[in-house]
């Protein structure tokens, strides 16, 4: 069995609501560590103001904020694992063939088909499942 590192995210739907800067969804994203809120925040917003939004290399970022590059594939991993950044290969056409790192749509999109799916589960639909519904205790 593998060990998967955490993506452990200290979100509510107060915080959520009162979420207004970058600061905030650092402190969210990665709660308890300041070094790793730091480096999101260096990875993000050079992402946000390069040239098309696109970042040939991670490992400059690190260099120029003077973040260790342990720290930086930490918060990288955690960043891709949640679907904030994904990595272009070379053989991406729409990219130019350019390799590098841009932001990714699966974050948002996971949190909308969340809220889909919550929305679809709360609807009483027939007789059938509310019996799943209520049998589904037992299964956990």
């Amino acid at each position: 069995m593998r060990n998967t590192p955490s993506t452990k995210v200290d979100l509510n739907h107060n915080k959520i609501a009162r979420m207004e800067g970058l600061d905030e969804l650092a402190r969210a994203l990665f709660p308890g560590n300041k070094n790793h809120q730091r480096t999101f925040l260096a990875v993000f917003v050079e992402i946000k103001w390069s040239s098309g939004q696109f970042v040939p290399a991670l490992e400059q970022i690190a260099d120029k904020h003077g973040i260790s590059h342990r720290t930086l594939e930490t918060v990288r991993a955690r960043m891709r694992r949640l679907g904030i950044i994904d990595h272009v290969s070379r053989f991406n056409k729409a990219r130019g063939y350019r390799e590098g790192w841009v932001f990714s749509n699966r974050f948002g999109s996971s949190l909308i088909h969340l809220r889909e799916t919550c929305e679809r589960l709360r609807l009483c639909r027939d007789a059938n499942q509310e019996g799943k519904d209520r049998d589904l205790h037992k299964y956990l």
